[in-house]
Formats: C-alpha cells, structure tokens, sequence
C-alpha cells in the first residue's frame, strides 16, 4: 500500500512513476477533469477515447499500442460502472503498461478491482477517504499494488517530497476504518436516497444513466441544463454544470441529506411547472 495526501496527491505520483515513456496513454474523453492537466504538467503525451452514446467505455479503443491506461470507475463525472469482466480484458491486452483504476467513488454500489491485483502486477488500485468515509479535508489517499510497483512510488515520493499526512488525518482515519458499522450505516444512507431521487427525477422528466456513486448525471427532456443551473444557483442550490461538449445539457447532482434533495425536487419541480415544462 502506498499512502498520499488525498488520493490526487496518489495519482500525480502515479503519473511522475510509471506514464513516461514516448507512446501516449490512455483516458476517457469524459473523465476526471485532472488527467489532462497532469499529462500536460508532466509533459505526458495523451489520447482521450471518446465514451459511447450510453457513456460507457468501449474497452476495444484500449487494445491499441499505448504508454498507460487510466479511468475512473465508476466514472467521473457520469457515475457509469465499468465491469469487472472489461476491466480484466483491458489489463489482458495491456500487460506491458500500467494500468490505473481510480476508484474514489467504488463504495457507493460498484464493483471493486482488488481481486485482480492477485493476477495483474500491472494494475494500480488507488482509492480515497474523501467521498464515502466523508473526510476529504484530512485528505487521506492510497493506492494498492505489487510490491515492485509500491517501491517504485515510494522511491518517486522520497526523492523530492518527504512530507507525510499530519497526525490528526491518521488518528482519524485509523477510527473511521474501526468503525465499520457508521460507514456502512452512513453508505446505506447515501444509497437509499439517491435511489429515491432517481425515481422523483423520471417522473419529472429527467434522464440518466444508472449511477453506481454518490451522484446523478442528468439531462431533462426539455429545459436545458445551464438554464437550470443558473435557476437553481439563485437560490443558493448548488449543482455541477460542465460546459463542454457531449455534456453540455447534463447536471451533476450530488446527493445530500434527505432534508437537501427535497429542497432541490421540490426548487426544479416548481420551475418546471412554471416554465409549463411539467
């Protein structure tokens, strides 16, 4: 295991260790917005593969000659899962390069790929406290790997960055591990709720892919999306609105208390109706 600063402090170490070589790597076209900005400050050359109509990931655009694969999974930010079955056939066809799946939103109902580190010395799990354990600012990441592949890592950090998470962000993360039964109860919570929002969504005209995190990637029939955003930011309801393209009519609705998402059914149901779109 090699522990960071949050799991973005993981994944740039990631990228200095293993993604430089000549031959591009690998990532979804829609995808977590961090990728292509490590690649450029790491002077990494890219390709991004565009997702399908569904948002999944067509993994035969993987089997192609490349420096290193990486993706989110789910992903980032449409929540789609990737199976197990198509995250073993692309490490099979890529067993010269490493593999990255960020699974910083796996606890919230999708399948993790730890099982496969048992059979691929090419795959890096990385994971974080920061969404399902509720402590992103103790900003505690980690990633699971081979032996030779954590070595390498560590080897990368200790060269230029000795600086470790403070002993407040261990304590903390020691007792959320202890505590099983909060972070399934509070998971439970989170799964249960959004569930229920996903059914309120539809029947007011929502469209979405299954969401296997603790989010909902929406588009409605018919109010566009940045208008809804704009609507909904008056009064003071935050969502994520990407203005870029292929996603430019979806918002990305994280799921809150219980208290949270009626506020935010009842704001849209009410806007809806009176722009006569309901």
């Amino acid at each position: 295991v090699f522990v960071g600063v949050g799991s973005d402090d993981v994944l740039a170490m990631c990228f200095m260790t293993f993604f430089n070589g000549e031959k591009p790597i690998l990532f979804p076209d829609i995808t977590y917005s961090f990728y292509d900005v490590w690649a450029e400050e790491f002077r990494i050359p890219y390709e991004t593969q565009p997702l399908d109509d569904d948002f999944n990931i067509r993994k035969e655009d993987y089997y192609k000659e490349n420096g290193g694969v990486i993706f989110p999974n789910p992903n980032a930010p449409t929540g789609v899962e990737a199976s197990q079955e198509m995250i073993e056939d692309i490490l099979q066809h890529n067993q010269d390069v490493i593999v990255i799946i960020d699974e910083a939103y796996v606890d919230f109902g999708a399948e993790t790929a730890l099982p496969l580190l048992e059979k691929y010395d090419n795959l890096i799990v990385v994971q974080t406290f920061s969404k399902s354990r509720s402590m992103a600012g103790m900003r505690i990441g980690y990633a699971m790997a081979s032996p030779e592949l954590i070595k390498y890592l560590n080897d990368v950090k200790y060269s230029f960055n000795s600086y470790t998470m403070d002993q407040t962000a261990l304590d903390l993360g020691v007792a959320s591990i202890d505590d099983q039964a909060y972070f399934e109860e509070t998971l439970h919570k989170i799964i249960q709720t959004r569930e229920r929002v996903k059914l309120r969504l539809t029947e007011l005209g929502f469209t979405f892919r299954d969401s296997k995190s603790n989010f909902i990637f929406a588009s409605h029939k018919s109010c566009p999306a940045e208008e809804l955003f704009e609507k909904l930011k008056e009064k003071d309801i935050y969502v994520r609105y990407f203005k870029k393209p292929r996603i430019d009519n979806y918002l990305r609705i994280t799921i809150g208390t219980d208290a949270e998402m009626d506020e935010f059914l009842s704001e849209v149901e009410k806007y809806l109706k009176e722009t006569g779109r309901l």
